[in-house]
């Protein structure tokens, strides 16, 4: 991003989703290669979120101080010393810290006044945090395949500009959540495949006849005029898959 563009909290929040999504399939699809990479041989490593949606495991920058925060230094040491389970978390917990610290040094830094910064932090209260989807809280698709519908019945997927994702669709996690205080009978949360992001009745989403997940239309490009004209909907990642068999 460059300070010398008008910026409006907008912005801040699509490069936020884009970090928080790279760092979500870096613990989440990712886990084995992020594990990998983490080596405790090697120097000080950082877990770096981009903001197009991928990620990197390397040392912090050289520079004092440097262009932006950053992450949590030195996880992989503790990747040894901990359960996978733990570690995973922590270094959730830390990467939320650090994705928060991000977007409010863009607020800073292009000059965001009190409702701005309102409007910013609102934003992204309405997505689950990095930590939430590690531990399970809320839907995420996993490194073995996309989640399901329990119910067992597939969606609408006729696309069109009213399109939402079914209310019955739960978490993969839903049996371990009935003890957090709603006795697991409200709607578990549908969270869109790209962003993570929770979902609203405000905004349209397209679901994919492949996957079966659901989708900001703005996070795949979808629009519902062009919406209106698809038959079978495939994800970029189906898509992709498909070309690579």
């Amino acid at each position: 991003m460059s300070a010398r563009e008008e910026r409006v909290p907008e912005d801040v929040f699509q490069d936020f989703c884009g970090r928080r999504a790279g760092i979500v399939k870096a613990l989440t699809s990712d886990v084995e290669k992020f594990y990998n990479q983490c080596d405790p041989e090697k120097e000080n490593l950082c877990l770096y979120g981009l903001p197009n949606g991928t990620w990197e495991v390397t040392m912090p920058a050289d520079e004092v101080p440097p262009e932006l925060p950053e992450p949590a230094l030195g996880i992989n040491f503790a990747r040894d010393g901990m359960n996978d389970k733990d570690w995973l978390s922590l270094v959730a917990v830390h990467s939320d810290t650090w994705l928060l610290s991000v977007a409010f040094y863009f607020g800073a830094r292009f000059g965001f006044d009190k409702e701005a910064r309102k409007r910013l932090f609102m934003m992204i209260s309405g997505l689950p945090t990095v930590f939430e989807v590690v531990s399970g809280a809320v839907q995420s698709k996993t490194a073995n395949g996309s989640s399901k519908n329990k119910s067992g019945s597939k969606p609408p997927k006729q696309p069109n500009s009213d399109s939402k994702p079914p209310k019955q669709v739960q978490s993969k996690h839903a049996d371990d959540n009935s003890g957090r205080g709603n006795g697991g009978d409200e709607d578990q949360t549908t969270i869109c495949g790209y962003c993570y992001g929770v979902y609203t009745d405000d905004e349209f989403w397209i679901g994919c006849d492949v996957c079966e997940n659901w989708f900001h239309g703005k996070c795949v490009r979808v629009t519902p005029a062009k919406a209106a004209h698809i038959k079978q909907y495939k994800c970029p990642g189906c898509s992709n898959k498909r070309g690579r068999d």
